[in-house]
């Protein structure tokens, strides 16, 4: 018997087989997450004349299943969807990839990615088969059926070789013989329907989606967790623990997870602790600043990474997506332009987060002008430059429009009542716009 292997990743897909009689597991290679993975390992089934497959199955340092976990869950369901005959087994694949790419490095100098994931993925099928036990060809229940079908068939036949001979004998025995192996076939379609069914209960966890919407502050993120029910005690050691990622390294002394929890929404198991969720998002955050480059890009900008996302924090809140995100890269050339200039950024949005963070009920700045000279590094409307950090968790469309900001060379805008950018290139053109399109909203209370 063949086995396949695979190390799922949302990138890649590590493939490697072993032979039951073997029972040495080989890395063969690895697919392409694009849309054509399933097909590919149609074909490597097929190849290999197997549909027994054995996935990696991540899980955290305390034994505990994480959304990675119910990702590859997810990627087992669709696979059986797919390949209908597919048998699914999982074994655990704690810390594969770092023994993968250690075997790797002992081999040769120079190695891609995806031979690390096909590495892992032999380090996975190993641990399988090591510990595996091939099923009887025949389970005893089932050939217990077959005889008591084949004694009636013979209990039948005797009571009629009295009165039916020769040929006519012959096919009746040909016809209940048949008769026997589709009703076989059937049993066995629908033990195989029992088995499924059971594979998807087991694939259908206790779970439920987080979401940080983009803007969301971490004041606002503890309190959903604590109306998910986790206690406030478990919700202030997450966000106070350390976390293992080059972006947050550029933090300043004593600046907290603001700004780095991407907003998304996310599937978890209710056995997930603070930790996992956070890390989930910190995850997401590290694979968006990879990809899009924003490292190189806030750096054409003159920014360092936390300045950039600092700045794209500001963007999220002054021109909230989705209405306004083809509003954010015109707001972040402003506020560029302002931070080469002489002139306060001057933004509201970073007094509000200032006053949350000493005020949050408003009990002592009960109105705007005293609101607009609270003394907090976060305060752009008393101090120059950027403030001390994030006020708030960009999205996407944000931390582009910092990284890619329009070509434009405004020094002023305003959000007018009728829910429309307005934007100025002197103080006095502002002013009449805020009196011409701002009579109410400007007037909100921070």
């Amino acid at each position: 018997m063949r086995v396949i292997g695979l190390d799922v990743g949302e990138k890649r897909i590590g493939v490697a087989k072993v032979d039951s009689d073997t029972r040495i597991a080989v890395p063969i290679g690895f697919i392409e997450v694009n849309g054509s993975e399933w097909e590919e390992i149609e074909k490597i089934a097929d190849f290999n004349n197997t549909t027994f497959f054995v996935l990696g199955l991540p899980r955290s340092n305390e034994g505990n299943e994480t959304a990675q976990s119910l990702y590859v869950r997810n990627f087992a369901k669709t696979l059986v969807s797919k390949i209908p005959e597919a048998k699914i087994r999982f074994q655990d694949e704690s810390l594969t990839s770092v023994e993968a790419e250690g075997r790797l490095k002992a081999k040769k100098k120079k190695y891609e990615k995806g031979e690390i994931d096909a590495e892992a993925a032999s380090i996975i099928l190993q641990d399988f088969i090591e510990s595996f036990k091939e099923p009887e060809a025949e389970p005893p229940e089932e050939t217990n059926l077959i005889e008591r079908e084949v004694d009636k068939v013979k209990r039948k036949t005797k009571k009629v070789t009295n009165v039916i001979s020769g040929s006519a004998l012959i096919l009746i025995i040909v016809l209940v013989s048949v008769g026997v192996t589709f009703w076989y076939k059937d049993y066995q379609a629908k033990k195989r329907a029992e088995y499924y069914a059971q594979l998807e209960a087991e694939m259908e966890p206790e779970v439920f989606n987080f979401t940080i919407l983009p803007g969301e502050t971490i004041f606002q993120i503890k309190k959903n967790l604590a109306d998910v029910g986790y206690s406030n005690a478990e919700i202030e050691e997450a966000f106070n623990a350390n976390y293992d990622y080059d972006f947050l390294r550029e933090r300043p002394a004593g600046a907290t997870l603001e700004g780095f929890l991407f907003g998304d929404t996310h599937e978890f198991y209710k056995s997930a602790t603070v930790k996992e969720i956070l890390e989930t998002f910190l995850g997401e955050m590290g694979r968006v600043i990879e990809e899009r480059n924003l490292k190189e890009k806030y750096s054409e900008q003159g920014l360092t990474l936390f300045e950039g996302i600092t700045l794209a924090s500001i963007v999220q809140k002054e021109a909230p997506s989705p209405a306004f995100s083809a509003e954010q890269p015109t707001v972040a050339q402003v506020f560029l332009l302002r931070l080469n200039s002489t002139i306060r950024l001057g933004s509201d949005v970073t007094v509000s987060y200032a006053l949350d963070t000493v005020d949050p009920d408003r009990t002592i700045y009960t109105d705007n002008q005293a609101a607009l000279e609270v003394d907090s590094c976060y305060n752009t409307r008393l101090y120059f430059g950027l403030p001390c950090g994030p006020i708030s968790n960009p999205g996407i469309t944000a931390l582009l429009a910092v990284a890619e900001p329009s070509d434009t060379a405004y020094l002023y805008f305003l959000t007018g009542d009728d829910g429309l950018m307005y934007y100025s290139y002197t103080e006095a053109e502002h002013n009449q716009n805020a009196i011409d399109h701002c009579q109410d909203f400007c007037n909100i209370s921070l």
